[in-house]
């Protein structure tokens, strides 16, 4: 814990005042406005020969992950669970990225920084803006050491300042205050700005954090609205919707998910405002296109907005910590021991996770369950998980000894819930 606290303190930078930056990163000096009092990133003014702008919502299941594209220049915001890395990877390679401007890590829970590790160890990247808040899991650890080790700093989302991406830009919108252990509200939002077109994402901020947003003063209207918290009825407040009053809404979130994403009471607020919605539990990668002027789409919206809302099977809240990772004993069966599973997939399988009612007691096991490990990312899965079959087979082990697997440090998988 106290080392992963001084990594942590190590690599953010403090600013001094809004606007500033650390001078041992002067490409964000360059690309931040130097003006941070007032900005507000809105459309008036706007070029009107704004160059070809694309979001790509990438279908992490329930999690998120977002490229954006302008003018040969890229940036991610957050990089899905522990096992999407790869399938993060993959996708930008294949829409031609070489370098990163910028990555935001929205907030620390490990449905949104759990790929960047790998993402930050294959690319180039200039600039990673993080909230000055830490977190004790695994997935966190790994995306702290991927940055140390790329001798890269974290950059403090400091709200009003503007960046540059190509032809574009940027405004922080979030986060507005010391959330304590709130993690969600933590997330860093931000309205990004092509032309005439806008886009407003927050991550997972929930209604204290939407309220502090609407309290700032920044003109927060859109004509696209990534719903906050994967459609969870935390998020995505009345008077939030109203403010930003956007034409589309974007939901991430994975089929047949634990959590009830997205919930009706959210698709039903879309619904009664007539938003055109997209969802990547229904239609995978969702993909915007903006000339400055009009917004194009890869599919068309849902026929019906307030149609299937998710199913509860577990709590809403996001991800929690759990031990360090420790050394593997002899309750893991080795990779060498058992059948490998297929060749790893490069994207998600769609299908939802088989799902099971039943309470497992986490002191002791009653049945004999045997779980798939991840010795790489310290994750434990169901042997009917999604995700089971990306893992690679050097990676791949398995335990009937829940309690055993714990004590080493492993995590259980958020979707599959074992």
């Amino acid at each position: 814990m106290k080392k992963l606290a001084s990594v942590f303190l190590a690599l953010i930078i403090l600013f001094g005042s809004a606007g500033c930056t650390s001078t041992s990163r002067s490409a964000s000096s360059e690309k931040a406005s130097s003006t941070a009092t007032a900005a507000t990133a809105t459309a008036s003014g706007a070029d009107s020969t704004a160059s070809e702008m694309k979001v790509h919502f990438i279908d992490v299941g329930q999690a998120d992950s977002i490229l954006i594209q302008s003018d040969g220049h890229n940036m991610l915001v957050d990089g899905g669970n522990d096992e999407d890395g790869a399938t993060v990877v993959s996708y930008l390679e294949s829409q031609g990225v070489e370098s990163l401007d910028y990555i935001i890590a929205t907030h620390p829970h490990e449905d949104h920084v759990g790929g960047l590790d790998d993402v930050i160890n294959t690319f180039d990247v200039e600039i990673i803006i993080a909230p000055q808040k830490e977190s004790t899991t695994q997935s966190f650890e790994s995306f702290l050491d991927a940055v140390s080790h790329k001798g890269l700093s974290l950059t403090a989302p400091i709200v009003g300042t503007t960046y540059n991406i190509g032809d574009a830009s940027f405004t922080i919108l979030s986060p507005n205050g010391d959330y304590g252990d709130e993690l969600n509200d933590w997330s860093v939002g931000i309205k990004l700005v092509n032309g005439s077109n806008s886009f407003v994402m927050c991550g997972d901020a929930e209604e204290n954090s939407e309220k502090d947003i609407l309290d700032n003063g920044i003109d927060i209207s859109a004509d696209v609205l990534k719903i906050g918290h994967h459609g969870s009825s935390t998020s995505t407040s009345q008077s939030f919707l109203d403010a930003v009053n956007p034409t589309y809404a974007v939901i991430s979130c994975g089929a047949g998910n634990d959590y009830g994403h997205p919930t009706a009471e959210t698709l039903n607020k879309l619904a009664a405002k007539d938003i055109k919605l997209f969802r990547t539990d229904e239609q995978g990668t969702i993909i915007a296109t903006s000339d400055g002027t009009t917004i194009t789409w890869n599919v068309d919206p849902v026929a019906d907005t307030a149609a299937n809302p998710g199913t509860t099977t577990s709590s809403e809240s996001g991800s929690t910590a759990s031990t360090a990772a420790a050394s593997t004993t002899s309750s893991v069966t080795a990779s060498s021991e058992v059948a490998a599973p297929s060749t790893p997939a490069t994207s998600e399988d769609s299908t939802p996770a088989s799902a099971t009612t039943s309470v497992e007691s986490s002191t002791s096991e009653t049945t004999s369950t045997t779980y798939v490990l991840n010795t790489n990312t310290k994750k434990f899965h169901r042997s009917g998980c999604r995700y089971v079959k990306q893992i690679k087979a050097s990676n791949y082990a398995t335990s009937d000894n829940r309690d055993e697997i714990i004590a080493e440090g492993y995590e259980p998988c958020k979707v599959c819930d074992p």
